[in-house]
């Protein structure tokens, strides 16, 4: 098993990486606390798929559990479920000295991660994250939110887990759309921080062959963010480095009101709009672009979308890295190096 320990003062947890896993839940968490009610919250596509697993795994360690489900999909990052949330987990009975865990991908993550850290002002939580994105990425660092119509993940907080149990067998499952889309958020760990990884990837033909070193890929997109979140858990600094793509690819999501394009499609597209805007102003190198295109269409992830400029000045605005009238946006250097880039807002173009 590949451990990673994510050692922010006080707040220290770990993050366990192996096939399999999912059938040790109930022994791993143990490790965490004597048994109590735990509630499983996970949605309608995962709880067929493992949530009877986890539930036998943790009742026989002798857990009492409840299991809640939401409807899948982004439209469940919204404060009418999280409302609903609340009210079934206090019917449910679960306490502040019980335990929540987020069975799914990065919405169950956000959602069920919100939801812990603001109810009786804190529950403590576990990421079980089934899907590539949630696991390289959302599940681990702390970020919790919920959307607005005027914006993706504008109400939330930091708030860490307990554990992070990532079973990649689950990936196995995962239908191919939702596989590259976590491709995506693994294509970006390379583009910011380890070319090595993108040079990995590039040797990669089609998404299905990342399987062959999933763990591994998986390993090194933790330890990269991990490495960021202990510099910086407040996204102050250092940690803004991980929204490279974010800043348009949330305006392309915001557009299409989150429904024609996944996050890692609209994060793909968002990296190489943001990589031309560099090459542009001179600090990304001329060609960046075309070697992030080449292996996103490698993934079968799309390389454009029918945006205009008014859309992304309209998504720039609200976006949460906003200071007053700058915008930090994130620019690479080069593959393997990227840079806070603070720009007026009216400056973001197409």
């Amino acid at each position: 098993m590949k451990t990673l320990r994510v050692n922010i003062p006080n707040r220290e947890y770990d993050i366990l990486i192996e096939k399999g896993l999912l059938a040790q839940t109930g022994k791993l968490l143990s490790t965490l606390r004597n048994p109590c009610k735990v509630a499983i919250i996970t949605d309608s596509n995962v709880l067929p798929l493992y949530s009877a697993q986890v539930k036998q795994s943790l009742e026989t360690s002798g857990f009492d559990v409840n299991i809640i489900e939401i409807p899948a999909g982004e439209a469940s990052k919204s404060s009418k479920m999280l409302e609903s949330l609340y009210s079934q987990l206090i019917n449910a009975g679960i306490t502040r000295s019980d335990l929540i865990i987020a069975l799914g991908g990065g919405v169950v993550g956000d959602l069920v991660g919100f939801a812990a850290a603001t109810l009786f002002r804190g529950i403590d939580f576990v990421q079980i994250p089934t899907t590539l994105l949630a696991q390289v990425d959302s599940s681990v660092g702390g970020k919790v939110a919920i959307n607005l119509p005027e914006g993706k993940n504008l109400v939330g907080a930091f708030y860490q887990p307990k554990m992070v149990i990532i079973d990649t067998e689950t990936l196995q499952t995962l239908p191919p759309r939702v596989l590259s889309d976590g491709c995506a958020e693994v294509i970006k760990y390379g583009a910011i921080r380890d070319e090595k990884l993108f040079e990995t990837l590039e040797k990669i033909n089609e998404p299905c062959e990342i399987f062959e070193n999933i763990d591994s890929i998986i390993y090194t997109c933790c330890d990269i963010k991990r490495a960021v979140v202990e510099n910086d858990e407040l996204d102050l600094g250092e940690r803004m480095i991980l929204n490279f793509g974010h800043t348009f690819g949330h305006a392309i999501e915001k557009h299409y009101n989150y429904s024609t394009y996944t996050h890692g499609e609209a994060i793909g597209v968002g990296m190489i709009m943001e990589s031309e805007f560099g090459e542009k102003i001179g600090i990304t190198p001329i060609g960046t672009a075309a070697k992030i295109e080449k292996l996103l269409t490698q993934f079968n992830l799309p390389t454009n979308v029918d945006i205009d400029a008014n859309a992304i000045a309209a998504g720039v605005s609200t976006d949460k890295k906003g200071e007053g009238n700058l915008i930090n946006l994130i620019l690479l250097k080069q593959i393997g190096a990227a840079i806070i880039h603070k720009i007026p807002k009216s400056e973001v173009t197409l």
